[in-house]
């Protein structure tokens, strides 16, 4: 796999960082024939966060992406997705994404739940390798993007890949104007 390259950003392979990505996300990659079209790269933990990252690193807000973890209930089911949308946009949560949950009323998973439940780090969490038939609800303009950066897992690293990537991840949706500009 090619290094990619975004703001002052280089990439490993993340076949030859397995550490650098949570359990849950190198068991997607491997078993999803992923790993060679994903890179990695580490980062200090406490630019993590998508703002910091953005100013510490010189990326382009449009590369950013943000994974939100939503849930509802309907008729006393739980309904869970992730939701990926570029760090400029909102989601639209009680628009779209409810409609899509078909549930009352969507909120973010809480934080505590949203760790134990993926296996993952909070600030971290990403599509790849989440718990099996949670809907991967991505706005279409994250699939027209060359080149994105997202979560590992954990907070230390960050994934870049090709921002059509994540149509081929299971139960993933690509829905138009998902992410409302800010």
């Amino acid at each position: 796999m090619p290094a990619f390259q975004l703001g002052r950003l280089r990439t490993s392979p993340v076949a030859e960082h397995p550490e650098l990505v949570a359990p849950a996300v190198w068991s997607a990659l491997v078993a999803g024939d992923l790993a060679d079209r994903v890179g990695v790269v580490e980062i200090d933990p406490d630019v993590s966060d998508t703002a910091a990252t953005q100013e510490t690193y010189g990326l382009d807000a449009d590369t950013l992406v943000n994974c939100v973890i939503v849930t509802g209930r309907r008729d006393g089911e739980e309904r869970t997705a992730a939701v990926l949308i570029a760090a400029h946009t909102r989601a639209d949560i009680n628009g779209l994404v409810k409609r899509r949950l078909d549930v009352r009323k969507a909120s973010f998973l809480d934080r505590e739940v949203a760790v134990e439940t993926t296996g993952m780090e909070f600030g971290g969490i990403t599509p790849i390798g989440l718990p099996a038939g949670w809907p991967i609800l991505v706005d279409s303009r994250i699939q027209n993007t060359p080149l994105v950066i997202i979560g590992s897992g954990i907070r230390r690293s960050k994934l870049i890949v090709a921002g059509d990537l994540f149509a081929d991840l299971p139960g993933a949706e690509v829905i138009a104007d998902l992410g409302r500009e800010l």
